[in-house]
């Protein structure tokens, strides 16, 4: 017979495993030569994809939805049980066993170190004055065109790439494992992996991969604003001004495409001082984006490590408020009896 460690210990336990995971995401971040979860997921959503939806053009726009939906069940599904069956079996050896399990599936779902470290080679090429290394850098963490940017559209899109992905790569993975631990933050990565591969408004994902925008959308929604709110506090406790970061976001939180993307990119550019958004290019194709922040001055590589320290601050702050709910609710399981 199996002996499920008590719910107590499995929070416990499960509470330990996340603040390891950002640690080691702090400390390690994600080493290009070993196995990770994001590559899986997108490896798996690569070659579902290709049964899926081959040719678009043969199958009719409803048709086309229709295997979105399938996609996102099978990959979100699959990726959830998986986890959930591989946590399972690892607290049923040992509640240690799990925990290290747990652990290394909560760092592999955050991205920290990585996001900053992508964004600092772009800050170091401008510092060298090396533009073309800078764009070519740049074009590995955003999905508009790169090639025709100046110094200060580069430092740009770097700020708002990282003030948007406080939500996606910090703080929203995070909120999932406030609810449901590793198993959460699995669920949270393959639904942003999802939506970062198939939901474009290309030709070819504009039908097939909406119930991907959507479900990120949705899933995004109460952490994009968790991480805003953070952003604020972090402004004030990094020497950044709060008082604007507080008085954009309220502002111009909604003026973007996405519902959640201008929540931290309204704080951050309040933050810094900036005035982020504006027209920018995807695939060949301009996009009128709204201006967000009040910054008069154009953006240089301070305020790539500027954005780095707000995000760097806000991480904090939501790994101290994930472990402060998930203790509160340990406390109350102590004290129900056996």
């Amino acid at each position: 017979m199996i002996a499920w460690p008590s719910p107590a210990t499995l929070v416990a336990a499960s509470t330990a495993a996340i603040v390891v995971g950002a640690l080691l995401d702090r400390l390690v971040g994600d080493p290009p030569r070993l196995p990770h979860l994001v590559r899986g997921l997108g490896g798996a959503i690569a070659a579902a994809e290709r049964r899926l939806h081959p040719e678009p053009t043969t199958v009719s726009p409803a048709g086309q939805r229709r295997r979105g939906v399938v996609l996102v069940v099978l990959v979100v599904g699959g990726a959830t049980l998986v986890t959930a069956a591989v946590l399972a079996a690892a607290y049923a050896v040992a509640w240690w066993l799990g925990l290290v399990v747990e652990a290394v599936v909560c760092g592999q779902c955050l991205a920290v170190k990585g996001l900053r470290q992508a964004a600092g080679l772009v800050q170091a090429d401008l510092e060298r004055g090396d533009l073309p290394r800078a764009r070519a850098d740049l074009a590995q963490i955003v999905g508009r065109d790169t090639a025709d940017l100046d110094p200060a559209a580069v430092a740009r899109a770097a700020v708002e790439t990282v003030a948007e992905n406080t939500t996606d790569a910090v703080v929203a993975p995070l909120a999932f494992m406030l609810v449901a631990g590793g198993v959460g933050a699995v669920a949270h990565k393959a639904v942003n992996t999802l939506d970062s591969m198939v939901g474009h408004r290309d030709r070819r994902h504009l039908h097939f991969g909406r119930a991907a925008a959507h479900l990120d959308d949705a899933a995004n929604w109460c952490p994009a604003r968790w991480a805003a709110w953070l952003m604020v506090a972090a402004a004030g406790l990094s020497g950044a001004d709060w008082r604007s970061a507080w008085r954009i976001w309220r502002r111009d939180r909604r003026r973007h495409l996405s519902p959640n993307s201008g929540q931290t990119e309204a704080a951050c550019a309040g933050a810094l001082d900036l005035q982020l958004g504006g027209p920018a290019t995807y695939a060949g194709r301009p996009e009128a984006k709204p201006l967000i922040g009040d910054g008069r001055r154009d953006a240089g590589p301070a305020d790539i490590a500027g954005a780095n320290r707000l995000m760097s601050v806000t991480a904090w702050l939501a790994l101290g408020l994930t472990v402060a709910c998930r203790l509160a609710l340990w406390g109350l399981l102590v004290h129900v009896p056996a």
